[in-house]
Parts: structure tokens; sequence; C-alpha cells
């Protein structure tokens, strides 16, 4: 379900996309005490201290990229309801930070009602968000819903709320999670030039 959750949120989410100056970063600072432009080792230390699982990602055809995914063996992140996090790093420096939200246990309902008391505290700490499109596909006796709300204080620089429901119209089962993309578009595109102006070892 992660994949297309993704492949979705993007969609919205390139759609916000645009040039931005570096001093409006603290306007929308990652959670967990994060900072855009932290180091990888920040986020393993804090994974570290919690004793939490951690994978690393190094795509072939993407130079530069490391994805740093944490998530507990069970339960939920320290202090959090969320169940899992990943960081992007380009030239070892944070631009994106996504944090999970899915719970086995939990109803569907218990989700949504989840979601949107995120969204409301979400509105009180960063100011209202924008509404983006729904949609409903139907594939292979599978209905999946998308639901999804952006803010972004400056151009390039933005939050994405988006919550994915999957039914099983066979079963009559519905799971549903939702995920918190925080995305510095402008500071990435200042590290890609960096890292594209080094010399090839």
């Amino acid at each position: 379900m992660n994949a297309p959750f993704r492949a979705w949120a993007w969609c919205a989410a390139f759609l916000l996309l645009g040039g931005g100056r570096v001093s409006a970063q603290a306007l929308l600072e990652p959670p967990f005490g994060l900072h855009w432009g932290d180091t990888p080792e920040k986020l393993l230390g804090w994974a570290g201290r919690h004793a939490l699982d951690v994978s690393i990602a190094l795509p072939g055809d993407q130079a530069g990229l490391r994805i740093i995914k944490i998530q507990p063996r069970k339960g939920m992140l320290p202090g959090s309801q969320a169940a899992a996090l990943d960081g992007r790093f380009l030239g070892g420096r944070l631009y994106e930070l996504t944090v999970h939200y899915f719970d086995p246990e939990a109803t569907a309902d218990t989700m949504a009602a989840r979601f949107e008391t995120l969204r409301k505290q979400l509105g009180v700490q960063h100011g209202a968000f924008a509404a983006d499109q729904q949609q409903r596909t139907v594939e292979d006796k599978f209905a999946t819903k998308t639901l999804a709300f952006h803010r972004e204080p400056v151009k390039g620089l933005f939050v994405l709320l988006a919550l994915t429901e999957v039914e099983d119209l066979l079963r009559q089962s519905r799971d549903a999670r939702f995920s918190l993309i925080y995305r510095n578009e402008n500071f990435k595109n200042e590290m890609q030039k960096e890292f594209d102006g080094l010399p090839s070892p």
C-alpha cells in the first residue's frame, strides 16, 4: 500500500513546487527536533537512543541520495502516534521527512478520525491547509480512496498530509493509513547544484 500512496502523494506534491529563499525555511521545520540540513547522524543517534530499527537505502540511480527509515519493532515512535518515519538526505543533508501513521489494531474509521485531528492541529500550528482533489479508484475488487491537504508558506517549502483508504470489496473490509510529508525543495535544489558541481572521483 505504501508505493501507490507515495506515487499519488507526490503527484499532488509536485504541483506545489517552485523557487524560494532559504531564509524562509524556519517557517516550516520538520518534527522530532530535526532541522533542514541536518546530517543522517542526528537521526541515527535519535534512533539508537530509543532502540529503534533502522534501514538505509542508497538508490543506485540517484547519486548522493540516502533514505533512512526508522520504525519500532512494536508500538509507536517515542512520544508520538506515528508508526514510522523516513528521512531523505542529499549530499548528507536532510531535505525531506515523511511521518507514517498506521495501526493494525485501529479501524479505518479510527484512522480517519486521527487524520482529521492531526489536520486541525497542524492548521493551528502552521496555518490553514488547502484541500487537494479527492480521488477514488477501483481495481481488482479493491477500492482506493485518497484525500490530501497541503500548506505552502513559501514556494518550494511545504507540508502535505494525505490519507489513503483501501477497501476490499469482496471481503467487505477496510484499511486506512496516512502520511505527513515535510519537504524543502529549495534546499534540495541548492544541495543538488553543490553535489553536481563536485568533481567525479
